[in-house]
Order: C-alpha cells, then structure tokens, then sequence
C-alpha cells in the first residue's frame, strides 16, 4: 500500500503537492510518500490505499479534502478533519484523514488533479497517460458522479490539468505530450467547448494560468460567466478582460499566453512580452511551471517560478504591466531534477519540490532597490521538508 505523509499546519494547499513528476522516481513516489511537514509536530502518515506510486496530491480551496492520484489509475478522496489530540488541553488538535471515495474511469497512470474554485460545487479535474481529462463532482457526501468525460482529448498523455481562475467561468486545461493544450469551457447547456492550442512539437509537461486580474487592465473587470456574454460595462477594456496562462515544455523554453474573453470565442495566441533567454535559461525539459498568486495584488508586477530537469529553478519576473519582458532569476542549483514548484496563498514562499526527497521553501529577501526603485533580492531558503 502506498503511504502519503503530510503534516498539521502546511503552509497552504500546496505543500501537498510534492509527489514526483511524471513517470520519475522524485520526491517519495516510488514509495508512495508525500511529505509536507512545517511544524515541530513531525509529519502525520496517511494509509491512502493506493497500489503503485503517487503524482499529485492536492488539497481543495477549503483545506478540508484532499484528493491523491496513482499509477494505479485511480483518484482518492479523503476528507480532512481537526480531532483534539487531548480533551483536556484546549487548543490541541491536529488533522486527521479518513478515504471517503476512490474514482474511477482512466486506463491508465493519473499523473495530476485539479479541485474547482466552491462556487461551482466541489468538482476535481483529473488527467491521465490515457490522453484524457475526467471530470467528477461529488453530488452529496461521499457520493460522486462523473460530469464530464473528455476521452480521446489528446494523441497522447495529458501531463498537467488546472481549472482556470473562477471569474472566467468554469474552464480547465491540459498539457499533453502530442505538443498541443487543450482548454475546456462548460457552457449553460451543459456542454463542453473545446480549443486547442499548439504549443511545442516536442511536448508539453506544464501549465498554470494567471490570476483573475494580474494586469492593471483587467482589475476593474465584470465576472464573466461560463458561455455567455461577458457583462456589458461602460468600459470596453473592462467588459472584455484578458486571460493569461503559461506553460513548460520537452523545448526546455516557457512560454505565455493570452485570449480575450469575450462572445466571439477568441483563440488563444501567443503573447507578444518579451522572454528574456540571453542571460539565463533552462537547458533540460521544464516540469512545472506556477503563476505567482501575489500577481493579483503587486501592482502590474507578475512572478512564474518554473522548474527543469537540468535541477534549477528560475524565477521570470515581469514590471510594469503587460508588453515588458519578462527576465529571469536563478532561484537555486539543486543536486537532482526539479519536479515541482508551488506558490503559498499569498505568493511569498515558493515550495520546490526535487529528486532528493525534500521539499524546500523559499522567499525572496528584500535588500533595496535597483535602478527602477522596486524592492529586489536574493531568494533564500527558510525552510525544508525532508523524508
């Protein structure tokens, strides 16, 4: 049986998700092994059932369920609950977890989840080495039904699946290995739209989307709901907001995108700020890629950490708002491949997760300013996770 180990006070959600990548042996999954210890408590070990090696463990919005997926192609549920550790001593509780489903429906590995934002119910997008992405919802407790199966999505493994911020609606996305993304949006019928964007021949491991109103242009936007009409406002630009994604590939390059949401289904193309390689670069397949949440709140400042199997971690920083480059930072040199990167809630630390079996955190240090005025610095390690 698989072991996934976890700890009491995470620092977010994505802690959790320190599995190896796809196929390797990084990070505890070859023994089943997660682990997201921060505090002095030591890590709480999770029997989670499954039969071969772990990928992905994600916690929902709430921090309340945590769903795991496995080679064994199945998705595990569990709900996670505060139990006082001394009835007698208010105050001591730690997280306890208890398997609540298994889903069901890939033919093969499932290598990621993906929870929707609660506004559209509890809903978990999962993909798989099958070249599909399931979707399933829990209907009532401990009961879920599959709402959606996109069977034969790709030509070949869909590596990485995220729901897009909830303004835009109810939309998510996959990274597959024939080189494309494909971006999926319920409409009202209940049906599926489907949009393709080609990305590198080579492959595509990675991807992650901006958060809602990471541009200055966008931030007085309407929420726009899933297949209608975006909301009329007075503000052209503001009724018509800007969707952002970024994603890694097997060409070792990062690249960003953008589409226009609106009611003539806009395709998606490439965007035009410039990438800045010149300096520093990845020089082996990119595995993760993660838009900084802060990104919402800095103004018209936008941060995406990506990792490589060439064992660095860079972080690409754009100033000023859309159309700037954005230029490169070197995080850290590790002893094995980097295989996942995760922002905290507010974008301040950085967890990266490599081959060694540890999961580290990271936050930049503010030592002054360059020549712009902004505030700049070395990132620095605060922390880690070990074993």
């Amino acid at each position: 049986m698989a072991t996934l180990a976890t700890a009491g006070n995470t620092i977010n959600d994505a802690m959790a998700n320190a599995p190896g990548g796809i196929g390797d042996n990084g990070v505890d999954g070859a023994n089943g092994k997660v682990n997201t210890n921060t505090d002095e408590s030591g890590p709480i070990y999770v029997d989670t059932q499954h039969d071969d090696m772990i990928h992905d463990a994600q916690m929902d919005y709430y921090g309340t369920k945590l769903a795991t997926s496995s080679s064994d192609r199945t998705v595990k549920i569990y709900d996670v609950v505060q139990t006082q550790t001394d009835p007698n001593v208010p105050g001591t509780t730690q997280p306890s977890y208890h398997q609540t489903a298994t889903l069901t429906g890939h033919s093969g590995p499932v290598w990621q989840v993906s929870w929707a934002h609660p506004k559209y119910g509890t809903v978990l997008a999962s993909c798989s080495f099958d070249g599909s992405i399931l979707i399933h919802r829990e209907t009532r407790p401990r009961e879920w039904t599959q709402l959606h199966a996109a069977r034969n999505l790709h030509d070949s493994s869909v590596n990485s699946v995220k729901f897009a911020p909830h303004e835009y609606g109810l939309i998510v996305a996959g990274a597959s290995s024939d080189g494309r993304v494909s971006v999926l949006q319920h409409q009202n019928d209940d049906s599926w739209l489907v949009d393709y964007v080609q990305d590198s021949h080579l492959g595509v491991n990675a991807l992650d989307f901006a958060p809602f109103a990471s541009y200055e242009g966008d931030k007085e936007s309407e929420q726009v709901v899933a297949g209608a009409d975006p909301a009329v406002t007075s503000n052209t630009a503001a009724s018509n907001p800007t969707m952002h994604m970024v994603t890694g590939g097997c060409d070792n390059r990062i690249r960003f995108w953008k589409k226009t949401v609106d009611s003539n289904h806009t395709k998606w193309e490439i965007d035009p700020s410039p990438v800045d390689t010149t300096s520093l670069s990845h020089s082996d397949w990119i595995r993760d890629v993660a838009w900084a949440p802060s990104s919402a709140i800095l103004p018209d400042i936008n941060l995406v950490a990506s990792c490589s199997e060439d064992r660095t971690v860079i972080i690409w920083t754009q100033k000023g708002g859309e159309g700037q480059p954005w230029t490169p930072q070197l995080l850290h040199t590790f002893d094995d491949p980097v295989w996942r990167v995760s922002w905290s809630v507010t974008g301040c630390v950085l967890a990266v997760s490599s081959g060694d079996d540890k999961v580290t955190l990271w936050k930049q240090q503010t030592f002054g300013n360059d020549e712009d005025g902004d505030d700049c610095g070395e990132w620095a390690q605060v922390g880690s996770v070990n074993e």
